[in-house]
């Protein structure tokens, strides 16, 4: 499962946004089956419904992230132009349509029956493909946005097994009777450890930190992004006299300072969350299956289960990455396609000309492309007279 994963990873950015809609469908698949199997009386409206309600879901979740991260494309084709601007209404009709045909598909005596199953369904498509829309958002922030957090949940994962299965002896929780304190924290302090060595490896290559800019490029592609983000820089950090004096007093060497690249420190903080934060998706799923008396949500994977056995943390670890990167990363900055989409839904033709005009003049003036940027803007002209 790691070699294919990683085999998707270097293939291409688009293989990895795929990867994660073919889970993110796969998973909601095993758990709308717990409902529709456990369901009693008239279930044929149910799995029409929650196949139209995934799709609806999907078409608003990922059309907001092309038209976000696309604009320069989006906003100047014909055909699409009229998607992206109704969008949002667009979404809202597609749901609406869902509401109302579930309305007339409520049969007497079944009315306990179907608003359980459409509460499941609402809550299935929360809980997985909406945060799931998240994980892809984050990898067109840059692929390390997906890796990291990922790799983090399988590292605790793996190191509280081990530290549970050797010194595991006071339980945690009673959702989960194998896991132990032991373990949650020995999976912690190997998880900060590995996580900052993860994130130290992962800075350095330009195809895992640099926001996508072509979906088809490889790891293989001549990949690069300019200006690159500064969390990926090291910088000079002074360190606190108590920790120079246990240093001196270890290795014998006067040590003042230490380089150190932010991202590092953020992995630290996702390390954190991925192992105090992100194992309760696991015991929430653990609850789950015991509401309904099943052992895994699926057999997919041989000794595993299903794949929601193996996913139930990773969709909140990725909700937090993608907040975390939001709030406290990422750079904001004024790009073509902000300026596009703000001069095609905020301006009249006529005032689409004056702006070019305007702009022609400076980049005349400032001797830029003189003969290019005068051709380009005949062109523009023209085109916007016939629009009117």
């Amino acid at each position: 499962m790691i070699g294919l994963f990683l085999l998707v990873l270097m293939s291409g950015y688009i293989w990895s946004v795929v990867l994660v809609m073919i889970i993110t469908v796969l998973v909601y698949r095993e758990v709308i089956s717990i409902a529709y199997h456990s369901a009693k009386g008239n279930t044929r409206w149910f799995k029409t419904m929650s196949w139209y309600y995934l799709i609806t879901t999907e078409y608003f979740l990922y059309g907001e992230s092309i038209i976000y991260y696309f604009k320069e494309v989006v906003m100047v084709d014909a055909f699409l132009l009229p998607f992206a601007t109704h969008h949002r209404f667009i979404s809202f009709v597609l749901y609406v349509i869902g509401f109302v045909f579930f309305v007339m598909n409520l049969k007497k005596g079944q009315y306990r029956s179907q608003m359980s199953q459409f509460g499941w369904m609402h809550m299935a498509i929360f809980l997985i493909v909406v945060q799931a829309h998240f994980i892809v958002d984050n990898i067109l922030e840059g692929l390390i946005w997906f890796i990291l957090p990922a790799a983090l949940v399988i590292l605790n994962d793996i190191f509280a097994y081990v530290c549970g299965f050797f010194w595991g002896r006071t339980p945690l929780i009673q959702l989960s009777p194998k896991k132990t304190v032991e373990g949650f924290v020995g999976g912690l302090i190997f998880t900060l450890v590995f996580g900052f060595v993860l994130a130290t490896i992962l800075m350095r290559f330009d195809y895992i930190t640099c926001p996508i800019q072509d979906l088809g490029a490889a790891a293989w592609s001549n990949v690069s992004c300019d200006p690159k983000n500064p969390v990926f820089t090291t910088e000079p950090w002074e360190l606190p006299a108590l920790v120079r004096y246990v240093i001196k007093y270890i290795f014998m060497k006067d040590v003042s300072q230490v380089w150190i690249a932010p991202v590092q420190l953020h992995a630290i903080v996702m390390a954190c969350f991925a192992s105090l934060i992100a194992p309760f998706g696991g015991f929430f799923a653990s609850a789950v299956k015991r509401a309904f008396k099943i052992k895994d949500f699926g057999d997919s994977i041989p000794g595993h289960g299903g794949l929601t056995d193996r996913m139930d943390c990773q969709f909140l670890m990725g909700l937090f990455a993608y907040m975390y990167y939001q709030s406290f990363i990422k750079m904001y900055h004024v790009s073509v396609g902000n300026i596009l989409a703000l001069m095609i839904n905020n301006l009249s033709p006529k005032e689409q000309l004056e702006l070019l005009e305007r702009f022609q003049t400076y980049l005349i003036n400032q001797d830029i492309l003189k003969n290019q940027i005068e051709t380009v803007i005949s062109k523009a002209q023209h085109l916007l007279t016939g629009t009117n």
